[in-house]
């Protein structure tokens, strides 16, 4: 059986970091993926850390639960990308199965960095030494997001976390936090298009294919 008991405390989760195993460096030339809602009430901008939280959908949200665990705004902020648009529409789409590409103006967009992030590994070793498992990746969120807390804590100077996409067979999946992370963010994206951009037809209607999802 795996485990996810609540973290240690942050000083014990420092201790037991081994910077040149469990620290990811993803290269300023790495393509980062992220599907996002440009209307609605709670839209969003391409480069805009969400500051409310924690969510009970998001799995590494490090916001401080409100009264009662519900969202509250913080100074802290969170974005979440795949390395592909399949794994982003997997993570984004996941409580339904399906892919409405008009409600909230949902866009597609893809940037490289800045400059390299350093991210904490949950997909080695060190979540076992941490006392946890790969489970962290996809366990009960409320407990994920008290390990997002003390891990943030623990590790400021980290930009985010790499991760397994559980929706995704276990592709890599990137959070980001700010701080420290505002500052990789380019002025300008690769891509930037709305989903239902007719060029964008063909590869959703593939890679929903493959998931199973229904494209609307």
């Amino acid at each position: 059986m795996s485990r996810l008991p609540q973290p240690p405390a942050p000083a014990a989760l420092k201790s037991l970091l081994r910077p040149h195993e469990d620290v990811v460096a993803v290269h300023s030339g790495t393509r980062l993926v992220r599907v996002f809602a440009a209307g609605g009430r709670h839209h969003q901008r391409w480069n805009t850390f969400r500051r409310s939280g924690p969510l009970p959908h998001a799995r590494f949200d490090p916001h401080p639960p409100g009264p009662g665990g519900g969202a509250v705004d913080s100074e802290l902020g969170v974005l979440y990308f795949g390395l592909s648009a399949r794994t982003s529409v997997a993570e984004v789409y996941q409580q339904t199965s399906i892919v409405d590409r008009t409600t909230r103006r949902p866009h597609l967009v893809v940037f490289q960095p800045r400059r390299t992030l350093r991210l904490l590994d949950l997909t080695g070793l060190w979540p076992t030494r941490a006392g946890a498992s790969q489970e962290i990746s996809s366990g009960q969120k409320d407990v994920t997001q008290a390990w997002a807390r003390a891990i943030h804590t623990a590790f400021p100077d980290l930009d985010g976390l790499w991760y397994r996409s559980s929706m995704d067979s276990g592709d890599p999946a990137v959070c980001l936090w700010d701080e420290p992370a505002a500052d990789a963010l380019p002025a300008t994206p690769d891509v930037l298009l709305p989903l239902d951009y007719p060029g964008l037809d063909l590869p959703l209607s593939r890679l929903c294919e493959a998931l199973n999802y229904t494209l609307l």
